[in-house]
């Protein structure tokens, strides 16, 4: 096709693009910690042919753990993620839990089969939660987890609107949306001569905090009304 841009959503696009492009530009949408993984030199200097709109900073995995401080009698956090991403928010989750008295459990997962495994494991011992990190395995799998999450009577929180939609208890993330709206303005700059080593990567500047209260409900939490306040969509 011969582009003279192109658009790529999510980590493992990214990836994909690269091994096939060193030259066409590409802008990113949807990529946690790009300048950790190696995609760009840095985020003020991308360097090379891509640049875009990193979807999470690392602190976010402190604001995960914190925000299940609602359910106050969790002590043990199952962190799902994938092995091949989320280095950084696993070092923000370790370095604020001893300050609120809540062990992580990492969970290297990749498919529906590890995903039981592991839970079926995590859930030996009580007083457990669960975060989900972002990745696009556990959109697919968003499902599974939800259920089993229901099912074990974990509280959980997730990094995209779609889970507390489909019966997650909690939501803190990014309007990908909004994303995919300042995008357009980068592949535009490119159209019209820009290089991507020229655009800065840009860090998420909306976000959203989504409660499902038909889940708190079911766990016996009694979100406080502080908390509600704050939400930006109350799922009754």
């Amino acid at each position: 096709m011969a582009p003279d841009v192109v658009l790529g959503v999510s980590t493992p696009v990214l990836q994909a693009l690269r091994l096939q492009m060193q030259s066409i530009p590409i802008v990113f949408v949807g990529v946690s910690d790009p300048e950790g993984v190696g995609f760009v030199a840095s985020l003020a200097r991308p360097g090379g042919n891509t640049t875009g709109f990193a979807n999470f900073e690392a602190e976010m995995g402190g604001k995960w753990l914190q925000s299940l401080e609602v359910a106050p009698d969790v002590t043990r956090i199952a962190v799902f993620r994938n092995p091949a991403a989320g280095a950084g928010f696993l070092r923000t989750i370790e370095a604020v839990s001893p300050t609120i008295g809540i062990e992580p459990v990492v969970c290297g997962v990749r498919d529906a089969a590890e995903i039981v495994r592991a839970v079926d494991a995590f859930v030996g011992r009580p007083n457990g939660g669960l975060i989900v990190l972002p990745d696009p395995i556990f959109i697919a799998h968003r499902g599974l987890i939800i259920e089993l999450a229901a099912r074990h009577h974990l509280p959980a929180i997730y990094p995209f609107r779609i889970f507390a939609t489909d019966g997650g208890l909690m939501v803190y993330g990014v309007d990908l949306s909004d994303q995919l709206r300042r995008a357009a303005s980068y592949v535009d700059r490119i159209l019209q001569g820009k290089k991507p080593s020229d655009l800065p990567v840009q860090a998420p500047t909306k976000f959203e905090l989504v409660i499902n209260m038909k889940t708190a409900k079911a766990l016996g939490i009694d979100v406080p009304p502080t908390l509600l306040a704050r939400a930006d969509e109350v799922i009754e």
